[in-house]
């Protein structure tokens, strides 16, 4: 009973110390390792920044503060501290809190033990980069990059003794390079691509006592506006890797001496003006370890041996503008380590490919050599490209006289980005296409002589980006499976004889932004679905079809469209009242001088998961009278051209709310009425055309006030009273007005003070249709004679019976003539005797 009581009262003790020790609160010291001085210098840095994109998924500089749970600085997001000494040591915003704005406090000088500072990809509102950052001596790497820091690179920066990384690439920073960059004994990575600097680039070379030419072993300055030449003092770069002064103002010689920088990989001289230099094997003697070669668009001229054996093994080379030619270049036959990039383009070879090329470069996978005259047939394969390596391949061979039938495709490919043949003289079918299974964005086969039916298989492409097969002699239907390609971008069967009706499929390529379907022969009336589907289209072309019937007003929704083309063709009916809803053409936009289109989103093994590759539109537009092609400026044509149907009515005013409109073309059609009072508000009009219809009254004196207007027509109508007056349309031909027997005034007549003679009857007859009344004419003549010629002679030949009499008929012919003659001949020599 005495053991029960005391167990009772050990376990009511034992239940009150656990309430006492749960109630009682527990200290527990937490170390801060952050200096507190470092901690408020982090913090007035803070307070000049705002964050830009800070997401849920980035804690970012919210890290940052003064709570209990956020007093030690050394855990803030992109701050590190030393362990040894507990100073900050590192700060690194470049993407891990998310993009900032703002200045850069003075306060940071506090801390001085930074080795790393990383402020890349921010932006900084132009301001200059802090001179007080040259104060930091422990600093070993710095990347300013992308931050949007203007100004010139401050010369403090040349205290920094132990800079070893120094990034400062694309800024607007100004001015040249600080000479005392080049005395930092330590600095081996140089970065100031893409920005605005200025200044002798190998200037410092002539100064002996600077030490940074004796450690500098990457030099990356591209996009920049340096000058001067390659000295021989450049060989002093001795530990030189890599050397990248491309797209700058470089220009006269290059010394052999760049032959002696044994440690050179990567030579990038690419966008200079080298004109008339000569690149010889002096100028590679020793890069034994050279493997990027680019010196594209430099006018080069490189000659070395026909037995030359380079030293190095190429991964990459870009010769694009150079001078290779006339001959294939032999000595790129020792390159057998090339698996990436061969850039002959635009080099001057008149030869053909010897067939060791396409067997020794079978693993490359981007080839170009467009833009020569190469001549002979290409391989029974494309085998020759990627060699069945899981990569992306590009192949461009544009631009030359390719001869011969389209290779075959090999099943191994896995990602074919883009095939470019067009521009050749390549011929026959171009079903082959249909055996390649894999991914294709840019498919060209424009301006060859393929010939038959347009393949049906397209539904295996739903990357198909680019399709053009302009300019060949391809019959047919518009195959359905085109439909299947949702993201295609870019459509142009140009110059082809297809036939049949655009099929309704094709309404699923939403994407679709050039529509090109000129100079065929299509029928039916124009797809309303165009407009409803394509709504992103910039142009379209249906010129010289068949296509009839109105123009749908469902084209109006196409606010984008900059270039619309439906002119020789059948449509009748009248202009929609709604055109003006083309924002393009009826508002100041920014447009790009090209029409461009990129590949859509892929992973690519050897690029991550998206390339940067653009293929640009070309187009054949009729401009003052003339076709023309257009591509590098196309994107800035805003026109459009209704010219040669059956449309009938007056121009509907809102078609003068297009202000930003260039070239306009209502031309043979069946218009009536006058021409818009308010034509004048289209200011940026440089080209109008309204001859061969029925418009009447007068000339709006607002065309006289089109200063860009460079051609004009209004020949052929019923335009009466004077011509207005000004120095824009006087200085036109009278050809311009002709035709128009109610107009006076110059340039036709000096003045009007004379009769005019009314507008009467129809107008003169047309030069153009006198010209083709004229062709039929002598064409119908031609094939009369033809006919009954050879008609008579025909019968004559295989029929005996009707030759017979013909030639007896002949000989009576002769007899009775000759006899005549006789007769006549003795009667008047008895007159005469008489």
């Amino acid at each position: 009973m005495l053991g029960e009581k005391y167990s009772i009262v050990l376990l009511l003790l034992l239940f009150l110390a656990l309430v006492l020790l749960i109630e009682r609160p527990i200290e527990a010291k937490v170390t801060i390792r952050c200096k507190e001085r470092e901690r408020q210098a982090l913090l007035d840095f803070k307070q000049r920044l705002a964050v830009v994109n800070e997401s849920d998924t980035v804690i970012g500089i919210s890290s940052w503060g003064s709570g209990d749970d956020k007093e030690d600085c050394c855990n803030w997001i992109g701050v590190e501290c030393s362990d040894s000494t507990d100073h900050v040591v590192k700060l690194d915003l470049q993407g891990q809190i998310g993009n900032v704005t703002g200045t850069i406090s003075t306060s940071l000088i506090e801390l001085r033990y930074l080795s790393y500072i990383d402020l890349s990809g921010n932006d900084f509102n132009g301001r200059s980069i802090p001179e007080f950052i040259g104060s930091f001596r422990e600093l070993t790497s710095l990347f300013l990059s992308g931050s949007q820091f203007s100004g010139p690179i401050p010369s403090q920066f040349g205290n920094l003794s132990k800079l070893v990384t120094l990034s400062l690439s694309y800024n607007q920073l100004r001015g040249s390079i600080p000479e005392s960059l080049w005395n930092i004994c330590s600095l081996q990575w140089l970065d100031l691509r893409s920005n605005n600097l200025g200044g002798d680039v190998f200037g410092f070379l002539q100064n002996a006592s600077l030490c940074t030419t004796y450690s500098l072993e990457e030099l990356w300055l591209t996009d920049n506006q340096l000058t001067g030449s390659v000295p021989d003092d450049i060989a002093k770069l001795s530990s030189l890797r890599a050397l990248k002064v491309g797209n700058n103002r470089l220009n006269g010689s290059i010394s052999q001496s760049i032959g002696q920088l044994s440690n050179l990989m990567i030579l990038e001289f690419a966008g200079n003006s080298f004109d008339g230099v000569v690149i010889s094997e002096a100028h590679f003697s020793n890069l034994s370890n050279l493997v990027t070669l680019d010196l594209s668009d430099t006018s080069l001229a490189l000659k070395f041996n026909s037995d030359w054996v380079p030293p190095f093994q190429l991964q990459t080379i870009h010769l694009r503008s150079c001078k290779l030619g006339p001959s294939f270049p032999q000595w790129i036959r020792s390159q057998v380590m090339l698996l990436d990039e061969i850039d002959f383009s635009a080099s001057g070879i008149s030869d053909s490919v010897p067939t060791w090329f396409w067997t020794t470069f079978h693993l490359v996978t981007n080839l170009n050599l467009s833009f020569n005259q190469i001549t002979g047939s290409l391989p029974q394969s494309f085998s020759f490209i990627g060699g069945g390596r899981y990569d992306a391949c590009f192949l461009d061979l544009s631009s030359n006289n390719f001869t011969g039938p389209l290779p075959k495709f090999p099943n191994d490919f896995v990602i074919l980005v883009s095939l470019n043949l067009s521009k050749n003289k390549l011929f026959g079918s171009i079903t082959s296409i249909c055996e390649y299974k894999g991914t294709i964005s840019f498919l060209d086969l424009s301006n060859n002589l393929f010939s038959g039916v347009i393949p049906n298989c397209f539904a295996e492409w739903d990357k198909l980006t680019v399709l053009n097969l302009a300019e060949n002699n391809l019959s047919g239907p518009v195959p359905m499976s085109i439909g299947s390609s949702t993201y295609l971008q870019m459509l142009s069967l140009r110059g082809n004889s297809l036939s049949g009706c655009l099929p309704s499929s094709t309404w699923n390529c939403t994407g679709l932004r050039f529509l090109d379907l000129s100079d065929n022969k299509l029928s039916g009336n124009i797809p309303e679905w165009i407009g409803q589907s394509f709504s992103s289209l910039i142009f379209l072309s249906l010129q010289n079809n068949q296509f009839h019937g109105s123009i749908p007003h469902q084209l109006c929704d196409l606010s984008d469209l900059q270039i619309l083309d439906l002119s020789l063709n059948g449509l009748s009916s009248t202009i929609p009242q709604c055109l003006n809803n083309f924002t393009s053409m009826s508002k100041k936009v920014n447009l790009s001088r090209t029409i461009e289109h990129s590949t859509p989103p892929q992973t690519i093994p050897q690029y991550g998961s998206f390339i940067d590759f653009n293929y640009v539109d070309e187009a054949l537009l009729r401009w003052k009278g003339q076709k023309q092609k257009y591509a590098k400026i196309l994107g800035l044509l805003l026109a459009i051209d209704l010219s040669s149907n059956k449309l009938t009515g007056e121009i509907p005013h809102e078609l003068t709310s297009l202000r930003e409109l260039v070239a306009l073309n209502l031309s043979r059609n069946v218009l009536t009425g006058k021409i818009p009072p308010r034509i004048g508000q289209l200011r940026q009009l440089q080209a109008l055309d309204l001859s061969r219809n029925k418009f009447s009254g007068s000339i709006p004196t607002g065309l006289s006030q089109l200063t860009f207007l460079g051609t004009l027509d209004l020949s052929y109508n019923f335009l009466s009273g004077e011509i207005p007056k000004g120095t824009q349309l006087q200085g036109f031909d009278p050809s311009t007005f002709s035709h128009n027997h109610g107009l006076c005034g110059p340039p036709i007549t000096p003045n009007c003070t004379g009769p005019v003679e009314p507008p009467r009857g129809q107008p003169g007859r047309d030069p153009d249709d006198v010209g083709e009344f004229m062709k039929w004419f002598y064409a119908g003549m031609g094939l009369g004679f033809a006919v009954g010629f050879w008609g008579f002679c025909g019968a004559v030949f295989f029929k005996r019976s009707w030759r017979h009499s013909y030639f007896r008929f002949l000989d009576n012919l002769k007899d009775w003539v000759y006899l005549a003659f006789v007769l006549h001949k003795a009667r008047l020599e008895r007159r005469i005797r008489a």
